[in-house]
C-alpha cells in the first residue's frame, strides 16, 4: 500500500486534487475549504516568471534537453531570490509554493519558444493540471485530459526515498539552499532509470509500433539479457505498483477517447512480459501513453515527472532542515589491502 502523509493513494487519486494533495504534503494534513482556496489562490498568483528567466528561455539552445532546462531555470530563480539563504519554515513554505507554481510556466514556455510558437500566459481561473495543458497547446482541455493529467500529477507527488527525493535531502542536510536541492533533485531525475524511464518507454511502443509484434519483441529482449524498460520495482517486487493500476485506468479511458494504438501495444507488452518472466509493470510503463494522449513531446516526459514530484521533495526539503542531521554513508572497500608503497624509481 502506498500512503501520503497516512491517505491511501487510491483515495487521493480518485477523491482528490493535485492542489490539495501539495497542501498535504507540505502542511501534513488535508486543508480546509477556505485553507484550499487561499493555497490555490496562491499557486495561481506565481505562475508568471520574472522576465530574467523568460529571458534565458529564448537563449538557450532549442536542442537543450528540457530537463536541462528547467533545472538551470531553477538556479537562475535562486540568483534573484534575495532571502535564498533563509530557512525558516515560512520561507521555506514560500520558496516550495513558487516551485510548485513556476515549474509548469517554465516547461510550457520553454516548448513553445523551441517551437517558435507565440507564448500562452497562464489562465488564472484553470486549476493546475489544466493551466498546463492551455499554455502547452494554446487551447484549454478536454475534462478527460484535465482530470488525466491531474490524476498523474497526483501519483507522482511523493514516493518515500526514491533516488530524486535522497539526492534532495542529502543536499537539505548539508544546509545547501532549497534551489540547490532542488537541482539536486532534478539531475538526478533526468537518469533513464528513474524519471527518465517512461520516455525509453514511449522509444520502445514506437519500436514494436503494433500490438501484434509486441510478444517477438519481448521475447527477444529477454532472451538477449536486456532490460523490458517499464518493469520491475525496487519497492514492489512482488506486487503491482498500486500507481500502475490507476494509471492503466487512464490510460485506457484517454485511447478510448484518441488514439488506443498505445494502449494495446502497452496491454500487449504487459501480457508478454508477464507471460515470459512474470514481470509487473510499474509507474513509468503507463505514463506515457497517458503523456502520447495528452499530446505531450517525448522529451517533456521527466519534466511532468518533476512536475508533479516537486511537491514531495519540497515537503522532504522542509523536514530535513527542521530535523537536520548530515547525511554521510561509508562506504566498503573491497580492494587489495596492506599494499607495499614503493617510490617511483622502483615501480615496474
Amino acid at each position: 500500500m502506498l500512503e501520503y502523509r497516512g491517505y491511501d493513494i487510491r483515495d487521493l487519486a480518485k477523491k482528490s486534487s493535485y492542489e490539495e494533495v501539495a497542501y498535504l504534503l507540505l502542511y501534513g494534513e488535508l486543508p480546509k475549504k477556505y485553507e484550499l482556496d487561499d493555497f490555490k489562490m496562491e499557486l495561481t498568483e506565481r505562475r508568471e516568471l520574472p522576465p530574467q528567466i523568460i529571458g534565458l528561455l529564448t537563449q538557450l539552445p532549442p536542442y537543450t534537453h528540457p530537463m536541462v532546462v528547467l533545472r538551470t531555470s531553477i538556479s537562475y530563480l535562486g540568483s534573484l531570490d534575495k532571502k535564498i539563504d533563509i530557512k525558516t519554515r515560512e520561507e521555506n513554505l514560500e520558496k516550495a509554493k513558487n516551485f510548485i507554481a513556476k515549474f509548469p510556466t517554465i516547461i510550457a514556455y520553454y516548448h513553445r519558444i523551441r517551437t517558435g510558437q507565440n507564448l500562452v500566459p497562464p489562465k488564472f481561473e484553470l486549476n493546475h493540471a489544466a493551466n498546463f495543458l492551455y499554455m502547452l497547446h494554446g487551447e484549454e482541455p478536454s475534462k478527460t485530459a484535465e482530470q488525466a493529467l491531474d490524476m498523474d500529477l497526483i501519483l507522482h507527488a511523493e514516493h518515500e526515498l526514491n533516488a530524486s527525493t535522497f539526492a534532495a535531502r542529502i543536499a537539505a542536510s548539508t544546509l545547501a539552499d532549497m534551489y540547490a536541492c532542488i537541482v539536486a533533485a532534478t539531475g538526478t531525475l533526468m537518469g533513464p532509470l528513474h524519471g527518465g524511464a517512461s520516455q525509453e518507454v514511449m522509444n520502445m511502443l514506437r519500436e514494436v509500433a503494433t500490438p501484434r509484434r509486441a510478444d517477438e519483441y519481448v521475447r527477444k529482449k529477454l532472451e538477449r539479457g536486456e532490460k523490458v524498460m517499464g518493469f520491475g520495482h525496487r519497492v514492489y517486487k512482488n506486487v503491482i505498483d498500486p500507481r500502475t493500476e490507476l494509471l492503466r485506468e487512464l490510460a485506457k479511458k484517454l485511447a478510448s477517447e484518441g488514439d488506443p494504438n498505445w494502449f494495446e501495444i502497452s496491454e500487449a507488452i504487459a501480457k508478454s512480459a508477464y507471460k515470459y518472466k512474470k514481470l509487473l509493470p510499474n509507474v513509468d510503463f503507463y505514463s506515457a501513453s497517458v503523456y502520447e494522449n495528452l499530446r505531450i513531446p517525448d522529451d517533456l516526459f521527466i519534466n511532468i515527472f518533476a512536475m508533479g514530484r516537486v511537491a514531495g521533495w519540497s515537503a522532504h526539503i522542509i523536514e530535513q532542515y527542521e530535523n537536520n542531521k548530515l547525511i554521510r554513508p561509508r562506504a566498503k572497500y573491497t580492494g587489495e589491502i596492506d599494499k607495499e608503497y614503493k617510490p617511483l624509481s622502483e615501480r615496474d
